[in-house]
């Protein structure tokens, strides 16, 4: 799990996953977009409760490995300023199989948007900025029972 305050490397982050054992590689990459909740987003700001976030993504980390034989995981997200069209998060996981991968990627992702103490603040073209308190990332199709 890292936090980055400059570009995600998305090259250097598939490479790193690369392996001869793995059959399958999902990756999820979140992007900065121009539209939210019907305002027009000039740009994003992430406030990161860093040591938190490392030691709450690196938990996910595990328990997605508990769950899943996986080869490799990968987990990047931004802080700070970001425009449109940057990536502020990536997720990256290699399996032997396809399914194995998707579903840890699907979990891995969750997990962050709910779990890690990351703050999201849309500035909107022509108008005041707003912090986004995500409550669908929260309800969207977790089972947190197991």
């Amino acid at each position: 799990m890292e936090i980055s305050e400059t570009p995600i490397d998305t090259d250097r982050l598939r490479e790193s996953l690369e392996d001869p054992r793995a059959g399958g590689f999902v990756v999820f990459e979140g992007w900065v977009r121009n539209e939210n909740d019907g305002h027009e987003v000039r740009r994003l700001e992430y406030e990161v409760y860093e040591p938190l976030a490392i030691k709450e993504g690196e938990r996910i980390i595990a328990e997605a490995e508990a769950k899943w034989p996986l080869i490799g995981v990968r987990i990047v997200h931004r802080g700070g300023l970001l425009e449109l069209g940057d990536c502020a998060v990536w997720v990256g996981v290699a399996a032997k199989h396809r399914d194995e991968a998707f579903m840890a990627c699907r979990y891995l992702i969750d997990e962050l948007k709910v779990r890690l103490p990351i703050w999201k603040k849309e500035h909107y073209v022509g108008s005041d900025s707003g912090w986004v308190n995500c409550e669908r990332c929260a309800s969207h199709g977790l089972d947190r029972t197991g």
